[in-house]
């Protein structure tokens, strides 16, 4: 081990117990609860390494974000991050669960696969490191007024680990992992309901999609099992940092969470098995209809090869099958039924003339993703919104019939029309779209784009333009006017 040195920190003497972490005192608290950690020294401050059951951790520790309870040293919780980390908890448990009846040679009911793969299955589960302070003791845990503890040695008398001894008042302060904590608090609100309920909850922790549904004994089964593996053979690892007062616990705070670097959305769709739509994007549309993906986005559309740009193909996914501008929150339950649907829409893109080929972006407005957006736009409300229209699966397949013969190409006025005086829509024939339009709101975005060097290029703000390319595309078409389906919805509403 090493000698203490000045004032950096010494590790426990070589003696079975000791008289604190240098010199433990020989009387603990009657309630101390013993804890195996490993000791190490990041950057030279002393740490603890422990293991703790997933369902104790909420116990014993607390987040600083509460101004009544005392010093502030947090930002505030995000209920909604919460949730979603906590259904990849619920899904991590049920995994470890199947885990141990692989490990102690039992066969695993179909039950646990089918509540996994509703979950959301994916390759592998694990959570990083929680980091965690206990304030009111010295730096390090020094002194007579730091932690009790004791080595653990194996019968060589090489050091295997130390068990120490946490009081009551020894609360583990998290600096960083708070929504990881309230997360997992979800989840073991979710297992004590359904275990003791025998229904999914219908509020609070929802985190199962038969919202109320009574659980047959099958499934009851997978989360008795599941609750299991919380209170025992899952755990949390945290990293304990010992007598930081607020100003560090901040700047820990701080240099946790600002001096990481976010991965790159591309990359980080590329690595991800879990999420569903990602799956269908690989499986369906890079593998079986051959349509090529890149992380980078062409400049240049001289340069255009008529790839795809990772990130854009999955935003358009994400308003086919969810109506949303990412795929956070997608479960096979609801994409896998829209997925032949969705797949039917990619089929005829794919047939569109210049689509996916070298310069495609020159040859066809199509190859932009507003564009894409558009059509995803479309698929949805015509087949999954809570409004489509009765008709809605014949007028999707007039919308599939009509779409390679829609002239998508640069030169047609349809995409030029709010850049048009009325004589020239006049001349154009496109005096019937207006109709089928927003209204000219003088405080919403209506510069859609507009034509350079010949070729038309539509805006960077897409959110607000592919609706509009929507209406056009209905025009073009013949699908009913979006007002029209509206009045229709306020008129059933009143």
């Amino acid at each position: 081990m090493y000698p203490s040195t000045g004032t950096l920190p010494s590790p426990l003497q070589n003696k079975q117990e000791l008289e604190s972490l240098d010199a433990l005192s020989f009387q603990g608290d009657s309630n101390e609860t013993p804890f195996n950690v490993f000791i190490g020294h990041n950057l030279g401050h002393r740490v603890f390494t422990m293991s703790v059951p997933f369902r104790k951790f909420y116990d014993i520790s607390a987040v600083a974000n509460d101004r009544d309870a005392g010093p502030v040293a947090q930002r505030a919780l995000d209920p909604n991050h919460a949730k979603k980390l906590a259904v990849y908890m619920l899904k991590g448990l049920v995994s470890a669960a199947m885990l141990r009846r692989t490990a102690l040679g039992k066969d695993i009911p179909p039950a646990f696969e089918e509540i996994l793969r509703s979950l959301g299955e994916q390759p592998y589960f694990s959570l990083q490191p929680l980091v965690c302070n206990i304030r009111g003791i010295p730096l390090g845990g020094t002194g007579v007024e730091g932690i009790r503890g004791m080595r653990l040695e194996t019968a060589t008398g090489e050091t295997a680990a130390f068990k120490v001894f946490l009081a009551e008042r020894h609360t583990l302060w998290v600096v960083d992992g708070q929504h990881r904590r309230a997360g997992a608090e979800l989840t073991m609100s979710f297992l004590e309901h359904v275990r003791s309920i025998g229904r999914y909850p219908a509020k609070g922790a929802v985190l199962f999609v038969d919202k109320g549904k009574e659980i047959s004994e099958a499934n009851m089964m997978v989360w008795n099992e599941a609750y299991d593996a919380a209170r025992s053979y899952a755990t949390l690892t945290v990293e304990v940092h010992l007598g930081l007062h607020i100003e560090q616990e901040r700047q820990l705070f701080h240099d946790l969470n600002r001096l990481t670097k976010k991965v790159d959305p591309s990359l980080a769709l590329q690595f991800d098995s879990s999420n569903p739509i990602s799956q269908f994007i690989k499986r369906s549309l890079v593998s079986e209809l051959q349509i090529d993906i890149t992380d980078q986005e062409v400049k240049d559309w001289s340069d255009d090869k008529g790839s795809l740009v990772l990130k854009e193909i999955v935003a358009v996914n994400a308003i086919a099958f969810l109506n949303k501008g990412n795929i956070s929150g997608a479960t096979p339950v609801v994409t896998e039924p829209r997925e032949p649907i969705v797949l039917r829409l990619w089929e005829r893109i794919t047939e569109i003339p210049g689509f996916g080929t070298t310069g495609a972006k020159e040859k066809t407005v199509a190859a932009q993703p507003v564009v894409l957006k558009a059509l995803a736009k479309l698929t949805y409300d015509l087949n999954f919104s809570n409004r489509k229209p009765e008709n809605g699966e014949a007028l999707f397949d007039q919308l599939l019939d009509k779409l390679p013969s829609i002239d998508f190409s640069h030169k047609n006025p349809v995409w030029q029309y709010y850049s048009m005086s009325q004589s020239e829509r006049d001349t154009a024939g496109l005096a019937g779209l207006a109709a089928f339009l927003p209204s000219d709101d003088v405080n919403a975005n209506r510069d859609i784009g507009a034509m350079q060097n010949g070729f038309m290029r539509f805006g960077a703000k897409h959110n607000d333009i592919y609706p509009i390319i929507a209406d056009m595309i209905r025009w073009q078409v013949g699908l009913p006017s979006r007002r029209d389906e509206l009045e229709v919805a306020l008129a059933d509403l009143l």
